[in-house]
């Protein structure tokens, strides 16, 4: 149950030949109505993937009939050749469905820098379209992936309507407003101003708390589509719920499979001045590689917190914080707390709990150890 859980969705998945070896793809997801509200957020990076582009034009309109997806090339760098690439592509998608491009967005993942194969993608786009189904949720899902290891799906039921979704990322994976590739689809009938807020509020909660390694892609796209096929307009405090549980679903498992990672470790922040204040430590702690490197060596190191909480413009007072590793606060007021030998840190789970002592806020960042596996994975990407 994936994108297609929701009523008025087909979609597909096929190997069109852009990736080696002869795995699936090419995604295709068609919103059949009677709605085609939308709306999307998308990587903060100023370098842009042109697919990146091409949707953020569409999504000016509120509406999409279709998204398709690429994995195998990231289509990003490739100059105004590029561009026409993503158009020649929308245009495509929108001659298999008798429709307009300007109301299809496309996304594409992979490696930056080079033009993907347009005969082979343009043939995949015939091919999906031909293949489009209700039961093609997990196919697309499984187009999309890189170097994930397993697809990722996701649905929740609600008062008369259901939430689905799917997402791919396994690297690069930093706090931009989406931090992937993601589609998630209702067939509540919701309007493109409500799905714009909504969606913003989610990802801010979820995925944008989300910060594997600090790096952040070119090619990041989160949509949210609205076919209306259910016929229920619902209460939007419930359907923001919904739509926040996916994402925070798919978040987790982006975490689980995050390259090369053996644990999954959540950063709290309490007792902090701001909800800001909560966050910029919260980061600073998930992008310390001293820190990820020891939790993969399972050593409690809690000075490695507090040094990277230290190079942060947070209000707190040194001697004022507490630090606690899957519940034992083995720093006190800065100093040396209870006997860091009780820390278990052999479950794949980790939290890290700091307590700034400055305030009534908090926030919970997630990341992963720095391992070997993960340098390996990102030295022989390209090859």
């Amino acid at each position: 149950m994936s994108v297609t859980a929701p009523l008025g969705f087909r979609a597909a998945g096929v190997a069109a030949g852009i990736k080696s070896g002869g795995a699936r793809d090419l995604a295709l997801v068609v919103n059949d109505g009677p709605s085609r509200a939308a709306a999307g957020v998308f990587t903060a990076n100023r370098v842009k993937a042109a697919p990146v582009l091409w949707s953020q034009q569409v999504l000016n309109g509120g509406r999409l009939r279709a998204v398709v997806l690429n994995s195998g090339g990231a289509n990003a760098c490739t100059g105004p050749e590029g561009f026409q690439d993503t158009h020649a592509t929308a245009e495509k998608v929108a001659e298999a469905l008798s429709d307009s491009a300007g109301e299809v967005a496309v996304c594409s993942t992979g490696l930056i820098g080079e033009r993907l194969p347009m005969d082979a993608l343009l043939s995949g786009v015939d091919a999906a379209a031909a293949q489009l189904s209700r039961d093609g949720g997990l196919a697309a899902a499984d187009a999309i992936r890189t170097t994930d290891t397993v697809s990722k799906i996701s649905f929740k039921r609600a008062a008369g309507y259901m939430v689905g979704g799917m997402a791919k990322g396994a690297g690069m994976l930093a706090p931009a407003l989406a931090t992937m590739l993601c589609v998630i689809t209702t067939d509540a009938d919701v309007s493109a101003d409500d799905l714009d807020a909504v969606l913003r509020r989610a990802t801010a909660k979820t995925f944008d708390r989300l910060d594997a390694d600090g790096c952040m892609s070119t090619n990041d796209t989160v949509l949210l589509l609205a076919s209306g096929a259910a016929g229920v307009k619902p209460d939007l405090a419930e359907f923001e719920q919904k739509v926040t549980e996916v994402c925070a679903d798919l978040a987790r498992q982006l975490l689980v499979d995050a390259e090369g990672a053996s644990k999954a470790i959540a950063v709290e922040v309490v007792g902090a001045a701001s909800e800001r204040d909560a966050l910029t430590v919260g980061r600073a702690v998930s992008r310390s590689n001293l820190l990820k490197c020891a939790v993969h060596g399972e050593d409690p190191n809690w000075g490695r917190v507090l040094a990277a909480v230290g190079t942060t413009d947070a209000a707190f007072e040194p001697d004022r914080v507490n630090v606690a590793i899957n519940g034992i606060w083995i720093c006190r007021g800065g100093a040396v707390g209870d006997d860091r030998a009780k820390v278990d840190m052999r479950p794949r789970d980790v939290t890290i709990t700091i307590d700034l002592s400055a305030g009534p806020h908090s926030a919970t960042i997630h990341t992963t150890d720095l391992t070997a596996a993960y340098v390996h994975e990102n030295s022989a990407y390209s090859s």
